[in-house]
């Protein structure tokens, strides 16, 4: 066990080492160094920039964030495709597409990975666990670190989801107002976009830059329900696309997705106040009844002592 322990801390130091090379030591190509003639001119000029930026560049940025991005490019070359786009999917559905990529996701998997082994690797070198314990011990590590990084984006997807459906009753009912007000749907988007914050602003923004960029209305709208993956967005959306594609009144049909965004918050209320009495049984058994049987018992016990 601790040969092969030994062996696969080598191999992945190995890799380390080789990679390191291969992304930081090996000369630029050529068409690299055209363009940073052409970024700092001359060879002088370059040098200098080179040096003040090396001094000022931390050095974990300067050296292991390059080292594992060298490594997550050259082991995402091997990946499927459907793994690249499920990550991919689950970073847009985050509000995380335009500051994370793929390969940034795969870095830091890839150090959750190795950070979980090598813990749990210095725990069991310590101890006297059988082979069988120390095999099962590297192998739930191993599973942890591959999971966590997962579990935390599934956690702030699910986090945007429930900010998402807070905010859009309130935003159809401003939109409906403007809209009734004389206001087309851009200007009342326009006006509400410029007053509010949030996950479903800032869709509401990148929607409307699609459309200023030559995008129809109707395929930006659908790219912002996938990129949302809320039920009420997918109806808001759907709903507008009808009623453009049909030529009905638009301030009637966000007058009736409004209602009906309202209707489903005062469901959503009135369940949660019905579970309410189902969660507060555990905080109930277990922190309120003790203490009341030793408030209520207690003198008692302490009479029967005295007595006996």
């Amino acid at each position: 066990m601790i040969f092969a322990a030994a062996l696969a801390c080598g191999l992945f130091v190995f890799m380390l080492v080789y990679f390191f090379v291969m992304t930081r030591l090996i000369p630029k190509t050529q068409v690299q160094q055209r363009l940073r003639d052409i970024r700092y001119g001359s060879k002088a000029k370059r040098e200098m920039a080179d040096a003040g930026s090396i001094e000022e560049i931390p050095f974990v940025e300067r050296t292991i964030v390059p080292l594992f991005q060298g490594i997550t490019n050259t082991l995402m070359k091997f990946a499927p495709a459907g793994i690249r786009a499920m990550i991919e999917q689950k970073i847009m559905m985050a509000g995380k597409l335009g500051e994370w990529s793929v390969n940034a996701f795969a870095c830091g998997w890839l150090f959750s990975v190795a950070l979980c082994f090598l813990l749990a690797f210095m725990y069991v070198s310590e101890g006297t666990f059988p082979f069988v314990q120390r095999t099962a011990i590297l192998m739930v590590s191993l599973a942890i670190g591959a999971f966590l990084p997962f579990a935390i984006l599934n956690s702030m997807i699910q986090k945007r989801k429930k900010l998402i459906s807070k905010q859009l009753p309130e935003f159809l009912d401003l939109l409906c107002v403007s809209v009734q007000a004389g206001l087309s749907f851009d200007g009342g988007l326009t006006k509400i976009v410029d007053r509010m914050k949030g996950p479903l602003i800032d869709e509401c923004v990148r929607m409307q830059r699609d459309v200023r960029m030559g995008m129809p209305r109707a395929r930006s709208l659908r790219q912002m329900a996938q990129r949302c993956d809320v039920q009420e967005v997918y109806l808001f959306t759907t709903s507008v696309i009808q009623a453009e594609r049909l030529g009905t009144s638009m301030a009637t049909t966000l007058e009736n997705q409004a209602d009906n965004m309202r209707e489903r918050r005062r469901q959503y209320a009135k369940g949660e106040a019905l579970k309410a009495p189902v969660k507060i049984i555990f905080p109930l058994v277990i922190f309120i009844f003790p203490a009341l049987f030793v408030v209520v018992l207690m003198p008692s016990i302490l009479f029967l002592m005295k007595n006996m």
